[in-house]
């Protein structure tokens, strides 16, 4: 076949939402990070957020075309962060890696690397011109690598607030700050400039590793950003050709020339394409936009979408999506979605907002680290003046607690209060609580991404790991969602080209197999579609219903003539679907589905794990048990016939009962499930409004994904509690320590270091992880 192409037409871009580009400065940490997610998304029409640590910027996505970035860049300095607007860059672009933490570790690195070489090899520390070189370089750090430590709690006192750039500040200003003056006074006696310096550097090791190490959470996402191609082969056609050489198809979009020649390819930015474009597809070409296929045959790689390796035929009229590779022929395509609209963008915006949104149990650790920091400068003044006005009672109690601990040397005389609380201030940062949450969510979205599992948000990932029911549809969920046409019985004449005619401008599933048994022009008016029922018109005056036979029934029609056919079909798992003319029954059809071939195996496996799995569907009784005796679900969970809005009423039901229910399907008719459900799941190709609706959206056409992505969720459940639990026992044992004098402040910035990357490890185990 040679198709050609009109000439571009006019037609307009569909609409998306703008996109704006900031600049944060004062952010060292994923907290910070975190911090300044959640006061972007607190401004009013903002869609969502991305804030990448490692190029201080920020990514709005607002709801419309509208930005108010004034309002997001005052939002952020209420935060105690600074930030300006930037040119907006690329999709995906993050600009340079950050290089603040490489001046810390190399000059840090250096210097408390000579300092700890002149005290603890060259055992110099007490001589008077190294104490003086120890204040020269040690100073150094202070101001060069202490100064976005210093930046950072001032901006946060500025507000009334602190975090964890105030302890550390505080805890290295003690420690430099008292061996300072007693350099000055002259006294003998240790100072504390390693340490000092130690703090800083050892903290921004911690911080470089994190950053590196949560990079890694967010591969997925990473991927997705670089999928699609900054560049495409437009397809033109002079004007002169476009009105001799063929003609333009207005019902099928389509262009036919006789003439190949015609077209031309030219190289085009993306951004340049609108719909309507035509766009040329070569083999190992990566897609650029959503389109649909007006020549050629190919087969097209989506795994990157939907986590199915398994290539994908690609010919007429077929859709093809932004990011996906064609493989091995040449493709024509019409574009349909560009820019925001695309079901690559979609996809990448639903892991932006997993990734930075909260879930309930992470208010916890929030209400704790809210009122850490002034507990903590409490304690450490405490420790401070107990060690200092007291230090034969804290000796003591020292004393008592070695032989149960380990060897310790705790500073004494007047160095030992300031030291101690340095300790304690630097022990006590709360990093590794705030990541507990953040970081299992972030690399839980991104493992589902990766395996065509879309989740909302964090609050679907902790309600998901709490479902105790499964409320499954049954057409295009536990069946493929294709039903054929098997048996008809024309009570009347011409009763199967009337229901075809019916049939005709539905587009569900069972109308579409229906449809296809006739092909006629039969004339009808005021047709009308009654959701979750069925078709209705008029034709010669009577008016014509094609449903459901319990609408039928309720609209007055005789049935007691289907019963033997229904029987019949009914148990062969089999859909029945009445015709009638007025209050006379004319014909009936029966059309069967197939369910899918792992839709036991994933009940079984449902079942295994304690779950309760029910059957709600609108479909009759007897065909309904039928399917569900196949996939195992047990008869007094079957319910049927039941009505679109009626699935919301029975799920409230079962809520009554305590359980904690998700609903699984596909389609409009399901989104009142899916909404009324504790968790919607909804299915490869559900509708706009189904995923809408959902919690959870299955980008596979298998439901082995249900019972996926519900295990993940589990484990991610699990990993954030371990996180908590380790980082609260972490401060719970560590700020005693340091206030005994069992942990140096030294030590103290190390174990505080290595709490984060524990922490965001045990994260990283989800990357990892497999249904069992």
């Amino acid at each position: 076949m040679n198709a050609g192409l009109p000439k571009n037409p006019p037609l307009k871009n569909s609409a998306s939402s703008a996109v704006s580009e900031l600049r944060v400065d004062g952010m060292t940490c994923n907290n910070c990070a975190r911090h300044v997610t959640e006061a972007i998304q607190s401004v009013p029409g903002v869609r969502h957020a991305t804030v990448s640590l490692a190029a201080n910027q920020a990514s709005v996505r607002w709801q419309t075309a509208r930005e108010d970035v004034p309002a997001v860049v005052q939002a952020i300095k209420a935060a105690g962060y600074d930030a300006k607007p930037i040119q907006a860059a690329a999709h995906g672009h993050h600009g340079p890696e950050r290089s603040d933490w490489h001046l810390n570790l190399w000059l840090g690195g250096i210097v408390t690397g000579a300092l700890m070489l002149g005290e603890w090899v060259f055992q110099v520390s007490m001589e008077r011109w190294y104490q003086w070189l120890a204040f020269v370089l040690a100073g150094g750090v202070q101001i060069f690598c202490g100064a976005q430590f210093y930046r950072g709690a001032w901006r946060q006192l500025k507000i009334g607030s602190s975090n964890m750039d105030t302890l550390v500040a505080l805890g290295s200003t003690t420690a430099f700050g008292y061996s300072t003056w007693a350099l000055l006074a002259g006294g003998p006696g240790h100072l504390y400039f390693m340490e000092a310096a130690a703090i800083i550097t050892l903290i921004s090791v911690g911080h470089w590793i994190e950053a590196r190490v949560s990079e890694r959470a967010s591969g997925a996402l990473k991927s997705l950003l670089e999928l699609a191609p900054s560049t495409a082969r437009r397809l033109e056609v002079p004007t002169a050709d476009s009105h001799s050489k063929g003609a333009f198809d207005l019902r099928s979009a389509r262009f036919t020339a006789t003439s190949a020649s015609a077209r031309t390819e030219r190289e085009v930015p993306v951004a340049e394409l609108r719909m309507g474009d035509y766009i040329a597809l070569r083999p190992g070409d990566r897609i650029p936009v959503d389109a649909v296929v007006t020549e050629g045959d190919s087969a097209v790689d989506e795994s990157m979408l939907t986590g199915e390796s398994k290539a994908v035929d690609k010919s007429l009229d077929a859709e093809v999506y932004a990011g996906t590779v064609n493989l091995n022929g040449r493709l024509v395509a019409r574009v349909t979605k560009t820019g925001e609209a695309t079901a690559l963008a979609n996809i990448i915006a639903a892991v932006q907002r997993a990734q930075t949104s909260r879930a309930n149990i992470q208010r916890l650790g929030d209400r704790v680290s809210n009122v850490f920091v002034p507990i903590v400068v409490a304690i450490a003044l405490a420790a401070g003046l107990w060690w200092g006005l007291a230090p034969g009672s804290a000796e003591r109690v020292f004393n008592t607690l070695s032989p149960y601990l380990w060897p310790a040397h705790p500073p004494g005389g007047a160095a030992a209060g300031f030291i101690i609380a340095a300790a304690v201030l630097i022990i006590a940062c709360p990093c590794a609580m705030g990541l507990a949450t953040p970081a299992a969510i972030m690399a839980s979205a991104n493992t589902a991404a990766k395996r065509g599992i879309l989740i909302r948000d964090g609050l679907a990932l902790e309600k998901a790991g709490n479902i105790t029911a499964i409320a499954f549809d049954k057409t295009g969920t536990l069946t493929l969602g294709k039903p054929q046409l098997v048996a008809a019985e024309a009570i009347t004449p011409a009763a199967t080209a009337l229901a075809a005619r019916l049939a005709k401008n539905s587009t569900h599933p069972i109308s579409q197999a229906i449809a296809k048994a006739a092909d006629t022009d039969l004339f009808v008016s005021e047709w009308q579609e009654v959701r979750g029922a069925g078709v209705k018109a008029t034709h010669e005056g009577k008016v014509l219903r094609l449903g459901s036979l319990r609408w039928l029934g309720e609209n007055g029609v005789a049935l007691n003539a289907a019963e033997p056919f229904v029987t019949k079909w009914s148990t062969q798992g089999a859909t029945v679907v009445g015709l009638a003319a007025g209050t006379s029954l004319a014909g009936l059809f029966a059309v069967r589905d197939t369910i899918k071939s792992n839709a036991a195996q994933v009940v079984q496996q449902l079942r295994g794990r304690g779950l309760g799995i029910y059957l709600v569907t609108g479909d009759n009784k007897p065909t309904a048990v039928s399917i569900a005796r196949e996939v195992g679900i047990p008869p007094e969970n079957v319910f049927a016939e039941v009505r679109p809005e009626d699935k919301a009423e029975f799920l409230k039901r079962l809520q009554a009962r305590s359980e904690r229910v998700a609903f699984v399907g596909d389609g409009i008719n399901d989104a009142p499930g899916l909404t009324q459900a504790d968790l919607g799941i909804a299915v490869s190709r559900a509708s706009d409004v189904a995923r809408e609706a959902a919690d959870i959206i299955l980008l596979k056409s298998e439901i082995e994904a249900v019972p996926e992505a519900l295990g993940l969720a589990q484990a991610t459940l699990r990993t954030i509690k371990q996180n908590l639990f380790w980082a609260f026992f972490y401060n719970a044992l560590g700020i005693p320590l340091a206030a005994l004098g069992f942990m140096s402040p030294v030590l103290c910035a190390a174990a505080m270091g290595v709490s984060d990357i524990i922490v965001i490890g045990n994260a990283l185990r989800l990357r990892r992880w497999r249904l069992t």
